[in-house]
């Protein structure tokens, strides 16, 4: 039995700790919980019986912890990663994995020096769907790529950003597309390979924050591919799709839904019986995946921490996905295409 903990008992936490703490898990169970607000260390300790704790010093001195979930604001993910890591505990780490690429180095040294893993959370790319597109790209049925595009619009207002004063700052989250839209963002690097440039513009549409909450950019990739990234928080009156399209010259599918989590066009230029599986038994996620992609996720957390399975998300893949990400901010900063590897300049992000 692994024993996990969560530092930071705030809005995602609420996923987590509902899987790991019930049982969900297989070979998993929740051991304690810590946030500096005791209110919610409380909340959360007498609803999954386990300890609370506000000092996260403390509870990783406590006895029975394999490994901790830093669900903190993303500013702080490096700083309480490091922590963690060097108790001696595995980190898994919410998304995005850090807000500047030199901190995401320090942690994957932090975890190479204490011999322990560090993972990243990107639960939309264990969505059932998604793992379908995967297998067929993996198999070559796409061909050659010719364009990917990534859609987020959903609806965050005012009073969203009012739930907690770190949201929507430049030194603790970032916009939508460092928040929001990463996961996506991630999806569409993993599917159509490296980034040769990026060229983004962002803006303030609908809410009083300090980073955006609309942006749009265009992308190249080192294959000769192009891509398109939309991402709003400003969708009125309620959340409309996060989706994922991919086309190549052998076939065009496309995964909608609210979290890339439902197949809409799934077309090959070579059909096989499998396709009428795909769409028959696959094309959307069971609705007993709490989170849609998070069990599946922590199902393989623990199998990597088992030595049964190789991470599909470790800090370097995390930070192969925080680079374009910080890549994006960079060209909305500058006005400039950026080009990858990345060379932060202008960019605000993960910044006082």
């Amino acid at each position: 039995m692994i024993n996990f903990a969560i530092i930071g008992c705030g809005r995602i936490a609420k996923r987590h700790a509902e899987l790991l703490g019930t049982g969900q898990i297989g070979g998993a169970r929740l051991a304690a919980v810590c946030d500096i607000d005791p209110t919610r260390a409380r909340a959360f300790a007498e609803r999954f019986g386990v300890p609370g704790f506000t000092s996260i010093t403390e509870m990783l001195a406590a006895p029975g912890i394999d490994a901790v979930a830093v669900l903190t604001p993303s500013g702080m993910h490096a700083e309480h990663a490091i922590m963690v890591a060097n108790a001696g505990k595995h980190v898994v780490v919410e998304k995005p994995m850090a807000l500047r690429l030199d901190d995401a180095d320090a942690m994957i040294a932090a975890a190479d020096r204490n011999n322990v893993r560090l993972l990243v959370v990107k639960q939309n790319r264990f969505n059932v769907p998604v793992v379908k597109a995967r297998e067929a790209l993996d198999a070559g049925r796409f061909g050659q790529l010719v364009l990917g595009t990534v859609r987020v619009r959903w609806c965050r207002d005012q009073s969203y950003y009012a739930q907690d004063a770190w949201r929507g700052t430049w030194a603790q989250d970032g916009g939508v597309i460092a928040n929001q839209a990463s996961h996506h963002v991630d999806m569409l690097g993993w599917f159509m390979g490296p980034v040769e440039s990026i060229h983004a513009r962002g803006v303030r549409a609908l809410v009083n924050i300090e980073a955006e909450d609309t942006a749009v950019a265009t992308v190249k990739f080192r294959s000769g591919a192009v891509g398109v990234i939309e991402a709003t928080n400003a969708t009125r009156p309620k959340d409309l799709e996060g989706s994922l399209s991919v086309l190549g010259s052998g076939g065009t599918v496309e995964i909608g839904g609210f979290a890339v989590n439902k197949i809409r066009h799934w077309n090959f230029v070579e059909s096989r019986a499998e396709d009428v599986e795909v769409m028959e038994r696959f094309s959307v996620n069971p609705p007993n995946v709490y989170g849609f992609g998070h069990q599946a996720y922590y199902e393989h957390v623990v199998a990597v921490l088992e030595g049964r399975e190789e991470a599909l998300v470790d800090g370097h893949e995390g930070r192969t996905a925080l680079e374009l990400v910080a890549a994006l901010y960079e060209s909305m900063a500058s006005g400039l295409e950026v080009k990858l590897p990345l060379k932060t300049e202008h960019s605000r992000l993960g910044r006082a």
